[in-house]
């Protein structure tokens, strides 16, 4: 189905919406002159052309306006070989090719420089979407879910730190913690933030101080996946940018600060049935409201959680925040209410049940969003069709259990380290399979060569421990 151009005053940006998948070019010729249209009006005099490299680390092109015709006729060539995972030297020729309906004006350049933002595709010089392209991966993983009948919905819950800098040493922008307020110092910085998502037209629903000190949350609105995972790099772009302008440093470091709780990306998740439009995971006869598909789903991600780990969670200081006692998920385990559990099921009323879901809780905000989101799919897809079923839900604490009461319940742990995550990787048939074989290689060679550089590092934890005694 081809998608229908509309203009959406409230959020001052463009939206192409359609029944179906989101998340095509729409290079008519309806869609070239609404923009053109659109920029000359916001009088425009640049473009940012967004993509994300391996990492998930927002890359850019930037344009003059008056080159937009060349943009829309025949995309914009890059050297793809500086760009991380993604082309070796005799092989560099991209080009990048825009999804309109990612335009948006950029609220802090709203001025003489007036600049506007298109998240594009990869291509290479063949013309064919390029392999190594994130963006692409996801797309190839809801396209089988919509052979399958289903579309996939996402709403990430990004927690994230506030610094001021000293150095390179981090110090919390304040003393608070959960939910405070009289002692939130970052209450107006959010809000500013809050405010700038909105322009780029992000649904936030709410904003408020996380358990550690210096730690914050805002939530955005579901969407279907590649909207959201363009949604996630918007939104961690936004939050540097404000939290700069503020004199202070916004971080998506899993574990910034020893003693206190590193920051998640707790992922909901949903399947909705194209044919009815009606939510796929929810079914009220069922015990916790599950449906079928949802427990298949379920199955499926327990059994490659740890094979998912290393794309959830890709950094060697991921696994300083997944420890036992600090409110992270180790446990491969599911429960209605149990927050040590690796997948926890919210409450969803009989009012509403678009609602019912399924929220993964290991991935961290350092994730590239496009690769996480894919494999999540992916996994939960194998579930469906392998008819797979989870074990028992765990209600009780896991926390609580030791080892031999953990063997006795056969609940495994997620990797304790980055090396052994990427090891259950690289044996994970359906991840890799999610990820192509061009990303899997190059995320496997990236994220090995971290690990020996972190390996040869002496900490000053080392110095202070050793160093007085030996």
């Amino acid at each position: 189905m081809k998608p229908e151009l509309c203009w959406d005053t409230e959020y001052s940006h463009l939206l192409i919406t359609t029944v179906l998948f989101q998340g095509g070019t729409d290079m008519s010729d309806e869609g070239k002159n609404k923009i053109t249209k659109l920029v000359e009006s916001e009088k425009v005099r640049f473009i940012n052309l967004l993509f994300s490299d391996i990492d998930g680390i927002a890359k850019s092109v930037t344009m003059p306006a008056e080159k937009l015709p060349d943009l829309l006729k025949s995309g914009v060539w890059f050297d793809g070989s500086s760009v991380e995972g993604f082309a070796r030297i005799a092989e560099s020729d991209m080009y990048l090719k825009p999804d309109l309906s990612t335009f948006a004006i950029i609220p802090w350049e709203k001025d003489e420089n007036t600049t506007a933002r298109i998240i594009c595709n990869v291509h290479g010089p063949d013309s064919k979407p390029f392999i190594g392209d994130p963006r692409y991966i996801l797309i190839q993983a809801l396209k089988e879910a919509e052979q399958m009948g289903f579309h996939y919905i996402t709403a990430p819950e990004c927690e994230f730190f506030l610094f001021k800098m000293n150095g390179m040493k981090p110090l919390p922008n304040d003393q608070a913690g959960y939910f405070d307020y009289s002692t939130d110092e970052a209450y107006e910085v959010r809000k500013e933030m809050v405010n700038a998502l909105h322009d780029f037209g992000i649904h936030v629903e709410a904003s408020h101080h996380e358990v550690a000190i210096g730690q914050h949350e805002i939530n955005f609105k579901y969407d279907n996946a590649l909207r959201t995972a363009d949604n996630t790099l918007t939104f961690k772009l936004t939050l540097k940018t404000v939290a700069m302008r503020h004199g202070l440093h916004a971080t998506f470091m899993p574990k910034p600060v020893f003693g206190i709780n590193g920051s998640g990306m707790h992922t909901n998740q949903s399947l909705f049935s194209i044919a009815t439009g009606k939510n796929a995971f929810y079914n009220p006869k069922k015990k916790h409201g599950l449906s079928k598909i949802a427990r298949h789903f379920i199955a499926g991600q327990l059994i490659h959680a740890r094979g998912m780990s290393a794309i959830l969670s890709p950094l060697v200081n991921s696994y300083k925040r997944l420890v036992p006692g600090y409110e992270a998920p180790v446990y491969i385990a599911w429960a209605r209410i149990n927050r040590s559990a690796l997948i926890r099921i919210p409450q969803c009323s009989p009012e509403n049940t678009d609602s019912a879901r399924i929220e993964l809780r290991c991935p961290d905000p350092s994730c590239n969003p496009y690769l996480a989101f894919a494999v999540m799919l992916k996994c939960g897809l194998e579930g469906i069709k392998q008819e797979l079923e989870p074990p028992p839900p765990t209600d009780e604490n896991l926390y609580l259990y030791d080892t031999a009461k953990l063997k006795e319940h056969e609940i495994a742990m997620l990797p304790s380290s980055l090396t052994e995550a990427l090891d259950e990787l690289e044996k994970d048939r359906v991840v890799c399979t999610a990820l192509g074989p061009h990303i899997t290689q190059r995320f496997l060679e990236a994220k090995r060569k971290e690990c020996k550089e972190a390996q040869m590092q002496v900490t000053p934890w080392e110095l202070e421990k050793y160093l007085p005694i030996y």
